[in-house]
C-alpha cells in the first residue's frame, strides 16, 4: 500500500488558519472525519489527546505527525495539513510544526499502517521533499509530490551487499513509530553518503524488521543501538557497542557512524562489567540523570505491592468491628485478620523490592539480591524507605566495585562470580554496612526527634501538631514518620489524644493531596500517574501514607513540600479543633470514635486541598 492509497483531497489542507497546538488536532481530526474513515470523531479525538499526553508527536524539523490506534476508526487513513507559519506544537527540538500528517489506525488489524508510516517518516527525513510540501498551492500538487516522491526514491529496490555489513544499528523508541523508523533512515543515508555498508533493525511496535543475524554480528565492526527502550543485549557480548538516544540516531548520525567505524567504541560485556555509553559524545547522562533512572526501576517494581497491600489493609479495616478490641482494630474478625494479614506480607516487600531493583539498575542482575538483603535489614533495622535508598544505591555501587576487581581473577573462575562471588561477599558487605553504619544514626536520630516532641508537647500544641503532621509526611515510613507515629501511639497510654489525632491527620494527606491533584489537573501527571493516583483516595482515607512514595520518590523536589505543607496544616487544625483519637490506626473508618469528627473532617479537608494546590502550582505539565 502507498501513501497516496490512504489519501484523498478531503483529508488535506493547505495553509488553514491554526494557531496552537489544539487548534491543529482539531482541524487535522476534522479532515479525517471528512474522509469517511471514522466511525466516532469525538472517541478517535480522545484518543490522539491520550497519545499526546504520553509525549510529543512533534518530532522536529518542522513535522508533526499525530496518530491514534482505536475501536473508533473503520479503515486506516491520512489526514495532511500545511501550515506554512508554523504552530507551536511542543516540538522535540522546540521548532515550529509546519507538516503535519494525522494517522488513524483501526483497533484489532494487523499492522500495515506500521509499514506506511515507516515509509511516510522516511521519506520526510528529505528536506527537499520537506520543503517542495511546504510549497504545495493545493491539494492535487500536494498528493502528486509524495507519489513521485514514493516512486522514485522509496519504492525503489535497496541492494545489499554481498560482502556483509561493516556496521549494524538497531533503532527503537517507546512507541515503535515515527522516530524509530526515522533513525534508520537517517543512518542508512548517512551511511551511503560515507560509503559505509549498514543494515539496521527497527523495533516498531509491530515487532522487530530487518532483524541483524549471528553472522552479521559477528563480522561488524561495530554495532549502533539507538534507543529510548529496552533492547535484546544479551546477543552483542564482546561486540563493540554504542549506546545512545534514539533523536541521535535522527540528528548526529554521521557522529554515530563516524565513531563506529573509529575503532573506539567500548566493548560490550553483557553481564554488565563495563560501562557502556549512556548517552552520545558530549550527551552523556549527568549524574542526576542517572539517579534517577536507578531510581524509577525500583519505584516501578514496588508500585505494584504499595498498591495490592494497601488496598487490602484498607479492606480490612472496613470488614472489621472497632468495638471488639480497639487495640486490635483491623483483626477483631477471621476475615479482616485474613485481609490485613496479607496486605501486611505484601508491604513487607515493599522496601526490599525498591532496594533491589534499585541496585539491580545499577549492578545488573548479580546486585538484585544484594540489595534485597539491603532493605530488608534497612526496613527490620528501623532505617525505613530513607535506609532502603541507601541501601539500593550502595548495593548496586558495591556490586560494581566487586566486579571491577574479578575482572582480575582468571577467566576459569567466570562461572563462580555470579553464583557464588557476588552474592556471598555482596550480602556480607551490604549487611554490615547497613546494620553498622546506617542503621545506628537513624536509630539515634529517632530517638533525639522523640525527645525533641516530648520537650514542645507543653509548651505549643498547636505548634507540636503542625510538627507531627509534616513529619508524618516527610519521609512516609522512614525515621520522621516513623518517630512522629511511635510518639503519637505513646502518648495513648498516658491519655494524651490529641497527638495521635494530629499524627493520623498528617499521615491521611499526602496520598488525599496527590489523589485530588491527578484528579484536578490531569495535565500535571502521566496516564499512568492518574491511574496510580485513583488508589490513594482509598490509602489516604485509610491512614496509609506509603501510597505517596512512588509519587515522592519521582518527584521529592515537589512532592515532599507540598505533602509536609498540607500535612502540617492538617495536624496543627487537628490539635486547635481538640480532636482526639484512642485508636492507632484506622483513617475514615474510626472517625466516629474521634473527639469532634466535624474539626476532624475540615482539618483533614483543608489540609488535602492545600497540599494538592501547592503540589499543582510546584509540578510542571507532562508533555
Amino acid at each position: 500500500m502507498k501513501i497516496t492509497d490512504l489519501l484523498n483531497k478531503k483529508s488535506i489542507a493547505i495553509n488553514p488558519k491554526v494557531n496552537s497546538k489544539n487548534a491543529a488536532i482539531d482541524k487535522l481530526v476534522d479532515l479525517m472525519d471528512a474522509s469517511g474513515n471514522l466511525t466516532d470523531k469525538d472517541e478517535y479525538k480522545k484518543a490522539v489527546l491520550a497519545r499526546e499526553e504520553l509525549s510529543t508527536t512533534g518530532i522536529g524539523d518542522g513535522i508533526a505527525i499525530p496518530h491514534a490506534k482505536t475501536k473508533a476508526v473503520k479503515d486506516a487513513g491520512l489526514a495532511a495539513m500545511i501550515v506554512r507559519d508554523g504552530v507551536d506544537y511542543d516540538s522535540l527540538d522546540g521548532s515550529p510544526a509546519k507538516i503535519f500528517f494525522l494517522i488513524a489506525a483501526p483497533d484489532g488489524e494487523n499492522n500495515l499502517h506500521l509499514e506506511v508510516l515507516a515509509r511516510l517518516s522516511t521519506m520526510l527525513m528529505d528536506e527537499e521533499f520537506r520543503k517542495a510540501l511546504e510549497s504545495s498551492k493545493s491539494e492535487e500538487e500536494f498528493i502528486k509530490l509524495i507519489d513521485e516522491f514514493e516512486n522514485k526514491k522509496v519504492n525503489k529496490v535497496k541492494e545489499e551487499s554481498k560482502e556483509g555489513y561493516r556496521i549494524l544499528a538497531v533503532t527503537a523508541c517507546p512507541t515503535g513509530i515515527a522516530h524509530t523508523y526515522m533513525a534508520a533512515e537517517s543512518l542508512e543515508e548517512k551511511a551511503k553518503e560515507m560509503g559505509i555498508t549498514i543494515k539496521v533493525e527497527t523495533g516498531g511496535s509491530g515487532g522487530a524488521k530487518n532483524v541483524l543475524t549471528k553472522k552479521e554480528i559477528e563480522e561488524a565492526e561495530c554495532i549502533i543501538v539507538a534507543a529510548d527502550k529496552k533492547v535484546e543485549m544479551s546477543r552483542f557480548n564482546g561486540k563493540r557497542v554504542i549506546q545512545t538516544k534514539v533523536a541521535n540516531g535522527i540528528h548526529k548520525a554521521e557522529e554515530l557512524i563516524n565513531k563506529a567505524v573509529s575503532g573506539d567504541a567500548p566493548i560490550y560485556n553483557h553481564d554488565g562489567s563495563q560501562s557502556s555509553d549512556d548517552g552520545f559524545g558530549e550527551e552523556k547522562e549527568s549524574i542526576g540523570r542517572q539517579i534517577y533512572k536507578h531510581l524509577m526501576n525500583g519505584v516501578s517494581h514496588m508500585l505494584p505491592f504499595v498498591i495490592g497491600g494497601g488496598i487490602l489493609i484498607a479492606l480490612a479495616f472496613l470488614f472489621d468491628d472497632y468495638s471488639i478490641d480497639p487495640a486490635n482494630f483491623g483483626k477483631n474478625t477471621p476475615f479482616a485478620a485474613f485481609l490485613k494479614t496479607v496486605g501486611e506480607t505484601a508491604f513487607g516487600f515493599m522496601l526490599p523490592i525498591l532496594a533491589g531493583y534499585i541496585a539491580m539498575s545499577i549492578g545488573d542482575r548479580p546486585a538484585l539480591a544484594v540489595g534485597f538483603v539491603g532493605g530488608m535489614l534497612a526496613n527490620t533495622g528501623g532505617s525505613g524507605f530513607l535506609g532502603a535508598l541507601l541501601a539500593g544505591f550502595i548495593a548496586g555501587y558495591l556490586v560494581v566495585i566487586l566486579k571491577k576487581l574479578f575482572d582480575k581473577l582468571p577467566n576459569s573462575l567466570e562461572g563462580l562470580k555470579p553464583v557464588l562471588l557476588y552474592p556471598l561477599l555482596g550480602i556480607l558487605l551490604i549487611g554490615a554496612i547497613i546494620t553498622f553504619i546506617v542503621n545506628p544514626p537513624v536509630a539515634a536520630l529517632n530517638t533525639s526527634i522523640t525527645t525533641l516532641l516530648n520537650n514542645m508537647g507543653e509548651s505549643s500544641r498547636i505548634l507540636l501538631g503542625a510538627v507531627l503532621g509534616g513529619m508524618m509526611a516527610f519521609d512516609m515510613g522512614g525515621p520522621l514518620n516513623k518517630a512522629a507515629y511511635v510518639f503519637g501511639t505513646a502518648s495513648l497510654a498516658s491519655g494524651q489524644f490529641e497527638f495521635m489525632a494530629a499524627v493520623m491527620a498528617g499521615g491521611m494527606v499526602p496520598p488525599l493531596a496527590i489523589a485530588l491533584c491527578t484528579t484536578f489537573f490531569k495535565r500535571k501527571f502521566t496516564q499512568r500517574e492518574r491511574q496510580s493516583g485513583i488508589t490513594n483516595y482509598v490509602m489516604g482515607l485509610s491512614f496509609i501514607t506509603e501510597g505517596a512514595i512512588p509519587f515522592a520518590a519521582a518527584d521529592p523536589l515537589r512532592v515532599i513540600p507540598a505533602c509536609v505543607i498540607g500535612s502540617a496544616t492538617a495536624g496543627a487544625l487537628s490539635m486547635l479543633f481538640g480532636c482526639a483519637l484512642r485508636a492507632p490506626h484506622g483513617g475514615i473508618f474510626v472517625l466516629p470514635v474521634i473527639s469532634n469528627p466535624l474539626g476532624y473532617f475540615i482539618s483533614l479537608l483543608v489540609g488535602s486541598i492545600l497540599g494538592m494546590a501547592v503540589l499543582a502550582i510546584l509540578k510542571k505539565d507532562k508533555e
